[in-house]
C-alpha cells in the first residue's frame, strides 16, 4: 500500500515501549525512545521522545536524524541519507554519508522479568565504511502523559547530576528520572527544540505540535570504537559499552527462542500488571500505543496470544488474576489508567472469560491444569453465570426467552463501543446476536444445560428467512418483537470464533454465506453492509468522524478469526478445505503484517479497497485470532 508508514514496537514487558517509523521521522506523540509504565501496565510517560544526532566526517558534519515541523517543514536532512531499515531482530537503520563512509545504529528495548524491574534502552552507533571521527547525540527531553503534548514551560529543570559515566536529569519532581550512561563526553547546553509535528495526531484531529528539552550534546570519539547509550529510569553503572552489550545479548538470545516472527510478536501485548489494586501478575495490553489493559480484549486475545503460542503459564497467570474482580457477574472493561479503579460497562468482557477459561482447562495441552486451577476458575464461571441470570448492572438479565437482555441509554455495552460525548454510535440495547452465542456457549460451559436448550430455542428468532441471515438484535431497545436487521458481522458468532456452533446446516451456511459476500475483505470483516445508508468507506477525519465509521463500515481482521472458523465448520474441516481457507483468507490477512504495524496487524482497516489500515497499528486481537487460525488450520 502506498503512502502508507512504516512502524516498529519495542515493548519493555511493563506496558512502556520504544516505538517510531522506519524513516525516525516520528508521526505520532507516541513515538519515543524512552516511555515507561509508573504503575505497570498503567501512568505511562514519554521521558525521552527523541535524539538529534550528527556524524561528523572529513567532508563535513551530517544529520542521521530528521523531525518534522509546521508547514511540512524536514530539519535536518538524515532521513535522505537513510540508506537500509530493517526492524528485526530489533530496529536498525543504516545511513550513507559523502566521502563513503557508512553508519549503523541499533535500538533495543530490555524485557522486563518483574514489576520491578527498571526499563532500560540501549543504542549502539557503529561505523561500517570510510571515516567518521566523532559522533553528537542530543537527547530531547518531555515528562508528560502519553496521551498529551508537552510544551515550553518555566517549570522544566535541565541541570544534570553527573557520576562517573552517567548523566541523571529530573525535569519534573512528580515524574521519574532521566538517566542516561553513555561512552562519551557530556556538554551541557540546555535549550528549547520548538514546534514538531505530528501529521498522524493532525489527521486524527488532536494536539499535534509539542516542544522538547535538549539537556545537552554527548560527544563520542568512533575512531576508538563503537558509541553506546542506555537510557532507564534507574541509576546506571559505568561501562555503557558492557552494559549496552549484555542488554543486546541477552535480548537477541531471548527473541531467538520464538518459533516464529509472529510468536514473538505476540509476546508484546503480554506484561506484567502491578497495580495496587487487583488483578495483579500478568495481563494483555489491548494495543500500541494507545490502549492499555482491557477485559473484553484480554479475553478475545488469550486463546491466540497465550493458548496457540504454548504459554500456558502466562495464560493461568492472567485468568487467575482476573477471576478475582467478578464483581455481580461483570468483570472489569478496563481499569483507570491512572486509579487503576476498575469499570463494569461491559456485557461480553465476562463471556469472553469463560471462553478463554474453558480453553484453558479442556484444551489439547491442558495435562498441566491443577485442582486449584479448576476450583479458581469453575468458580469464576460459575459466578459469573449466577450473576447475569440473577441480574446485575445496565440492565443485563436473563429473559423469559432464556436469551440475554442488556443495555441501557448512554451504555455501549457490546464491542461495538463507539460513543461521541453522550451519543452511542451504535447503542444495540435488547438483545445483540453475538451476546447470545456467547451466554448459551457460557450456559453449556458450566453444565446448565437446561437453560441452555432454553436459550438455544430462543434463538431461532434470529433466523431472518427473507435475506437468509440473522438480525443484529433482538427486542431492539427492550421493546418486545423489535428487531434491528442489520447486515453485521456480529451474526458470525453463531457459527464460529466459539467452541460450541448456535447454528448448523443450512442455515449455517446461509449466514457464512451472506457475511463472506457482502462483508469479507482481505483484511477481516466489514462492520456494516455497504449498502446501508450509515456505511462509511473511509474511517478518516476528528474523532466525531471517525468514531461514527468505527463499527459502520470499518474492517476489524479479528473477526477473521471466527468467520474463517465457520467457514470451516459449514465445510466440513476438510485438508482440502483447510488448505482453501489458509489460501483464500488467512495469507491475505497475514500478507498485511509488513503494513503500517511491522510483524503485526492494525486495529482496523478502510472498508473500501486498498483497506488502508487504520486505528492501533499494534492491535492485540488482530494479532491473537490469526494465530489462532493459523494453528487451527495446521
Amino acid at each position: 500500500m502506498t503512502g502508507v508508514v512504516t512502524e516498529w514496537l519495542e515493548p519493555d514487558g511493563l506496558g512502556g515501549f520504544a516505538m517510531g517509523t522506519s524513516d525516525g521521522i516520528r508521526t505520532r506523540r507516541y513515538h519515543a525512545v524512552l516511555l515507561v509504565a509508573r504503575h505497570p501496565p498503567d501512568g505511562r510517560v514519554v521521558l525521552v521522545a527523541d535524539l538529534e544526532v550528527f556524524a561528523d566526517t572529513p567532508a563535513g558534519r551530517f544529520a542521521l536524524s530528521s523531525h518534522r515541523y509546521p508547514d511540512g517543514v524536514v530539519h535536518p536532512d538524515g532521513a535522505q541519507r537513510l540508506a537500509a531499515f530493517t526492524h528485526q531482530p530489533w530496529p536498525r537503520w543504516e545511513w550513507s554519508l559523502p566521502g563513503d563512509a557508512r553508519i549503523a545504529c541499533e535500538l533495543v528495548v530490555e524485557h522486563a522479568q518483574a514489576a520491578d524491574w527498571a526499563p532500560r534502552v540501549a543504542l549502539r552507533w557503529t561505523r561500517l565504511a570510510g571515516t567518521i571521527t566523532s559522533l553528537h547525540v542530543q537527547p530531547l527531553l518531555a515528562g508528560r502523559d502519553y496521551h498529551a503534548t508537552h510544551h515550553e514551560n518555566p517549570v522544566f529543570r535541565f541541570e544534570p547530576e553527573l557520576a562517573g559515566d552517567c548523566v541523571t536529569w529530573r525535569p519534573y519532581a512528580d515524574l521519574p528520572s532521566i538517566h542516561c550512561a553513555a561512552n562519551a563526553l557530556y556538554q551541557h547546553a540546555p535549550d528549547w527544540y520548538r514546534a514538531f509535528t505530528y501529521t498522524a495526531e493532525a489527521e486524527r484531529g488532536l494536539d499535534s505540535v509539542e516542544d522538547l528539552a535538549s539537556p545537552g550534546v554527548f560527544t563520542f570519539d568512533l575512531a576508538s570504537g563503537a558509541a553506546a547509550m542506555v537510557l532507564s529510569t534507574a541509576w546506571l553503572p559505568d561501562e555503557p559499552v558492557a552494559t549496552a552489550a549484555q542488554i543486546f545479548t541477552a535480548e537477541a538470545a531471548r527473541r531467538a527462542r520464538f518459533p516464529s516472527a509472529l510468536a514473538r510478536a505476540a509476546d508484546a501485548y503480554i506484561v506484567v500488571r502491578a497495580a495496587a489494586q487487583p488483578p495483579a501478575g500478568r495481563t494483555i495490553i489491548a494495543g500500541y500505543p494507545w490502549f492499555a489493559d482491557w477485559g473484553r480484549d484480554t479475553f478475545i486475545s488469550l486463546r491466540g496470544l497465550c493458548l496457540a503460542t504454548g504459554r500456558r503459564a502466562d495464560a493461568r497467570a492472567i485468568l487467575a488474576q482476573w477471576a478475582t474482580v467478578v464483581s455481580r457477574g461483570m468483570l472489569p472493561n478496563r481499569f483507570d489508567e491512572q486509579s487503576s479503579s476498575p469499570e463494569y460497562n461491559s456485557v461480553d468482557a465476562a463471556l469472553w472469560f469463560v471462553i478463554a477459561a474453558a480453553a484453558f482447562l479442556d484444551g489439547a495441552h491442558a495435562g498441566d491444569v491443577t485442582t486449584a486451577d479448576r476450583d479458581l476458575l469453575g468458580a469464576a464461571i460459575s459466578a459469573i453465570v449466577d450473576g447475569y441470570q440473577a441480574g446485575t448492572r445496565h440492565g443485563i438479565r436473563v429473559d423469559d426467552d432464556g436469551l440475554l437482555a442488556c443495555g441501557e441509554p448512554g451504555i455501549q455495552l457490546t464491542w461495538m463501543d463507539a460513543k461521541v460525548g453522550d451519543l452511542c454510535i451504535t447503542p444495540r440495547i435488547g438483545k445483540p446476536v453475538e451476546i447470545q452465542a456467547l451466554w448459551i456457549n457460557a450456559l453449556i460451559i458450566a453444565g446448565r444445560t437446561t437453560e441452555a436448550v432454553t436459550a438455544r430455542a430462543g434463538f431461532d428468532k434470529f433466523w431472518d428467512p427473507e435475506r437468509r441471515q440473522l438480525h443484529d438484535v433482538l427486542d431492539a431497545d427492550h421493546v418486545r418483537g423489535a428487531v434491528d436487521a442489520t447486515c453485521r458481522p456480529n451474526q458470525i458468532f453463531a457459527i464460529g470464533g466459539l467452541p460450541h456452533a448456535i447454528l448448523s446446516g443450512d442455515r449455517a451456511r446461509a449466514v457464512v454465506d451472506t457475511v463472506e459476500r457482502v462483508l469479507w475483505t482481505p483484511a477481516g470483516l466489514r462492520t456494516l453492509d455497504p449498502a446501508d445508508p450509515r456505511y462509511h468507506p473511509r474511517y478518516l477525519g476528528n474523532p466525531h468522524e471517525r468514531d461514527a465509521g468505527y463499527h459502520n463500515g470499518a474492517v476489524w481482521p479479528w473477526l477473521a478469526g471466527p468467520f474463517i472458523e465457520a467457514w470451516l465448520r459449514v465445510h466440513d474441516a476438510t485438508r482440502d478445505a483447510r488448505a482453501i481457507a489458509r489460501t483464500r483468507f488467512l495469507a491475505p490477512l497475514l500478507s498485511l503484517v509488513t503494513v503500517a504495524g511491522l510483524d503485526h496487524l492494525s486495529e482496523i482497516y478502510d472498508g473500501a479497497p486498498p483497506h488502508h489500515p487504520a486505528g492501533c497499528p499494534f492491535q492485540a486481537w488482530s494479532l491473537a485470532e490469526a494465530l489462532r487460525i493459523d494453528q487451527l488450520l495446521g
